[in-house]
């Protein structure tokens, strides 16, 4: 058979819409400036699929900073990768800021998230070793799993006891192997809005033996007291033994890092391959992280209000009676009912009559007759945004209970 042949034939579970969806529902063009108001198909929406979480995408200080970096340096600049020609001051600075921001000894950055953290776990385990993980760490993580070729145990999401028996038998496996233990989590989960059972994890150093990786993403710039992340918010950012952080979301740009002990940061830097063999992270960009890791720090009443936010948003839609689930961060989820027609549906009239943009999570994502709206609130967000935004899913949470949305299909747009 002719593998193009097959493709066409299988065109995937998202795929397989991709006809009536494309343009709309999945690949939809936002266009002007980043923020709560922006322009979809010639009209303004409240946008809440952004994580642009501290409002850093539009700062002043931010704009300034990466056209000026642009200008004396271009995207070019350097090239090469950074082990052959692609090092410079300003990598090494940033480097260095955020070690002291996390509170660790050392800091090795990462061109993209996705293929860091993949190519992180690719280089601390080999096939004698034994990874544990939680049954809802992020897709990044999971295809860093299958670059493993030993064995791993998942634990059921945030289940302490199912943890400790996985980590009986990874124990036990380890042992005879003659490997060790790489425990993985998330610090807050970006579906669901929880937060990792990390102060728990940790606790469990006394009785096993492992290292804990810890992919806080959606953490860095949000949680805990000076924005360093949850560890810091559960008091455990000391027992986190290599901490990743992605810069696409408080960060409003793109890149990552990971920080922990001076000795396995530079192993890492020597070993992951993601890294040695593609260009370094130009110029602009770094500069450009400098700045934003400054006003991180310097500016904490930019995590104040995100978090005013978050509350007038959560507390609203619970007190609309709206099931927002285990929620502790501010990715908001809305649970409802329904199959991918009725979401679709839903939806659009959502964007159309109401002007509220925000993103649907169906199957395969999530079980069969379940339809998640997950929104991002934003420091950047109003109190008129959110008020719009809560009188819509109420008008449109009736709707849904009244079959007003039942379709045969996805609507065509």
């Amino acid at each position: 058979m002719d593998i193009f042949e097959k493709l066409l034939k299988h065109l995937g579970p998202i795929g397989e819409h991709s006809d009536r969806a494309h343009g709309y529902f999945a690949f939809p063009k936002l266009e002007g400036e980043i923020g709560p108001r922006m322009n979809f198909r010639g009209n303004e929406k409240i946008v809440w699929s952004l994580n642009n979480y501290l409002g850093l995408a539009n700062h002043p200080e931010v704009r300034a900073t990466d056209a000026k970096a642009a200008a004396d340096f271009g995207l070019a600049s350097p090239m090469g990768a950074r082990m052959m020609s692609g090092n410079t001051n300003y990598h090494e600075q940033l480097e260095n800021e955020l070690s002291d921001y996390m509170g660790k000894e050392a800091t090795t950055l990462l061109n993209y998230g996705y293929q860091g953290i993949m190519s992180a776990i690719d280089a601390i385990v080999g096939r004698r070793d034994v990874i544990v993980y939680d049954a809802e760490c992020h897709a990044s993580i999971l295809d860093g799993l299958r670059l493993h070729p030993g064995k791993r145990y998942v634990f059921k999401h945030n289940d302490m006891e199912d943890f400790d028996k996985q980590m009986k038998r990874a124990t036990e496996l380890a042992k005879t192997n003659g490997g060790g233990i790489l425990v993985v989590t998330e610090g807050v989960f970006g579906m669901a809005g929880d937060q990792g059972k990390l102060k728990e994890i940790a606790a469990f150093k006394d009785k096993y033996e492992f290292r804990l990786l810890v992919d806080d993403a959606h953490g860095f710039g949000t949680m805990g007291k000076t924005g360093a992340g949850t560890g810091e918010e559960q008091g455990v950012q000391d027992k986190i033994d290599l901490l990743f952080n992605t810069f696409a979301k408080s960060g409003a740009s793109i890149g990552a890092f990971i920080s922990g002990e001076k000795a396995i940061i530079n192993f890492l830097r020597y070993n992951m391959r993601s890294q040695i063999f593609a260009k370094s992270i130009p110029l602009p960009i770094v500069v450009g992280h400098l700045k934003r890791v400054q006003l991180m720090r310097q500016h904490p009443e930019m995590k104040a209000k995100l978090w005013e936010n978050v509350n007038k948003l959560q507390n609203g839609l619970k007190a609309r009676g709206f099931n927002i689930g285990r929620t502790n961060s501010p990715v908001t989820p809305i649970y409802l009912q329904g199959d991918i027609p009725e979401a679709t549906a839903m939806c659009l009239d959502l964007r159309e009559n109401y002007n509220i943009f925000c993103s649907i999570v169906v199957y395969p994502v999530i079980p069969k007759g379940q339809i998640i709206y997950r929104l991002i609130p934003t420091a950047a967000h109003n109190d008129e945004d959110i008020e719009l935004t809560l009188n819509a899913f109420s008008e449109t949470k009736a709707k849904l209970d009244q079959k007003v949305y039942e379709v045969a299909e996805i609507p065509m747009v």
